[in-house]
């Protein structure tokens, strides 16, 4: 292999790495929230269909168009293939690596105005189903946790109170709140992320113009919104038992 080649491969390589570091942090998650105490988070929250799309293991799924993406710059005559690289595998993650990515990959994709628009806010629109249907998951953890809780207080009311069972039970609360308050900063960030997407398209376009984009990305906010409530109800109920 002679030394231009050898120094190509090289470069590859190492963006390669460095484009699957930078997937793999967002993949990461927190162990701490496996177990605590004797309880463990609701397996609806890590392991039902919808789990993947507030979490940061969904960020996994944008991994193959990334590396697809890097090795098209591995082919490619681009002059930096390190920088290409690099931007490949973050554009593929789309909103959730950042709206000037997301924003550009779009641009790229759709240079009508019109069409770019249409195509961003229909993204906005499958994320707020999504939002929709996760948000139907999370309810029901809610309202088995809020009974737990009723069981709980019922039993420290009667001094039937099993001690170890009650804590291990509030232990699960605790993790459950703590795994819906992430995915919920989550879906905060990517309701933000298509709030600047949309401004910069404002700036350009026009109010007129993005005017079906922001209807969608304000529905979202609102969903959001409505979740956050609920998940906050439970903290409040959950606070208000304390175990002697």
């Amino acid at each position: 292999m002679n030394k231009s080649k050898y120094t190509l491969h090289r470069s590859v390589l190492g963006s390669l790495m460095l484009s699957v570091a930078i997937i793999s942090g967002c993949a990461s998650t927190q162990s701490g929230l496996l177990s605590k105490n004797g309880g463990t988070v609701d397996p609806r929250l890590t392991e039902s269909n919808d789990a993947k799309f507030f979490s940061r293991s969904g960020y996994q799924a944008c991994a193959v168009g990334a590396l697809g993406g890097v090795l098209a710059c591995a082919l490619s005559s681009s002059r930096n293939k390190a920088t290409c690289a690099v931007a490949a595998g973050i554009a593929a993650c789309g909103v959730a690596m950042g709206a000037n990515y997301y924003l550009d990959q779009r641009r790229s994709q759709y240079a009508n105005t019109t069409d770019r628009l249409n195509a961003i806010t229909g993204d906005v629109q499958q994320d707020t189903e999504n939002l929709i249907t996760r948000s139907d998951t999370v309810r029901a953890v809610i309202k088995d946790d809020q009974q737990k809780l009723d069981g709980i207080k019922t039993d420290m009311k009667t001094a039937r109170l099993n001690q170890a069972q009650a804590q291990k039970d509030l232990s699960s609360v605790d993790l459950n709140i703590a795994k819906m308050r992430e995915e919920l900063a989550r879906m905060r960030d990517k309701v933000q992320q298509y709030e600047k997407v949309a401004q910069t398209e404002r700036s350009n376009a026009g109010s007129k113009q993005t005017k079906d984009l922001d209807a969608a990305i304000e529905k979202m906010n609102k969903r959001v919104a409505m979740l956050e409530q609920e998940i906050d109800g439970l903290y409040d109920q959950r606070t208000a038992i304390t175990l002697g």
